[in-house]
């Protein structure tokens, strides 16, 4: 098998005295979507923060494309092609939705405009509200301005962290068919999403973290077919 694009080992991060991740260790490749699925406080959000740069392991190390990230500036992370969108989606609510996506793009070197039109090519509901602040838009427009921004960067592989969170189920649907759009395109996805279900439907792999350890890990039909997975996460008595 080819070199993965990100390789995480023996990762471990805490906050003060609490350990968040222990001993993790996975690998995503070019062109998957990888979900990580847990329960709140399992560590999946720790795991977003320190790949893009905003935490630093206790131990460990981040590999991206083979090189090691581990104690790299988030805005160097970013020009190396990883870009991150966290959970509560942290738009600048007094920008309007172009000068967001531009924001977006500051570590690219030309190419802008093409990449603009492929962004709203994607989220057409952006392209009528460019001149909008983007604290006025809905909850879901807003998810979509915050994955646009992140587009803009031309990353190789994009951290989504909660995208569905808080939103309508038509919304959702149409968040996770935007995602698997993303991925045909070229870019490799690592999603965090308490929304198991879906996020299995659309993953190629999928790792299970329970109070910072990883527990399971395999292709995400296996997992969906997991009776352990079934009963904590999708729903399922028995």
């Amino acid at each position: 098998m080819s070199r993965p694009l990100l390789r995480i080992d023996d990762l471990e991060v805490g906050y003060g005295a609490i350990t968040a991740l222990r001993g993790v260790a996975l690998e995503v490749h070019s062109g998957e979507i990888v979900t990580l699925i847990g329960s709140n406080g399992a560590g999946k959000s720790t795991l977003l923060r320190t790949v893009s740069g905003l935490l630093r392991p206790r131990r460990g190390a981040v590999l991206f494309d083979g090189e090691n990230v581990t104690y790299l500036r988030p805005d160097r992370i970013v020009a190396k092609g990883v870009c991150h969108v966290p959970e509560g989606r942290r738009i600048f609510a007094n920008l309007t939705v172009l000068e967001n996506l531009q924001m977006g793009g500051y570590v690219r070197r030309g190419g802008e405009a093409q990449t603009l039109e492929r962004v709203l090519s994607l989220f057409p509901r952006l392209r009528e509200r460019l001149r909008q602040a983007g604290g006025t838009l809905s909850g879901g427009e807003q998810q979509m301005l915050a994955i646009g921004r992140a587009l803009m960067a031309h990353p190789k592989l994009l951290l989504l962290d909660e995208p569905s969170l808080g939103l309508a189920p038509r919304l959702v649907q149409q968040i996770f068919d935007i995602v698997q759009t993303i991925n045909a395109s070229g870019t490799t996805v690592v999603l965090v999403e308490q929304n198991a279900q879906q996020a299995l439907r659309i993953a190629t792999r999928a790792y299970v973290l329970e109070t910072g350890s990883l527990v399971l890990e395999g292709s995400a039909a296996a997992l969906a077919a997991d009776p352990r997975v079934r009963r904590a996460y999708l729903g399922e008595g028995g």
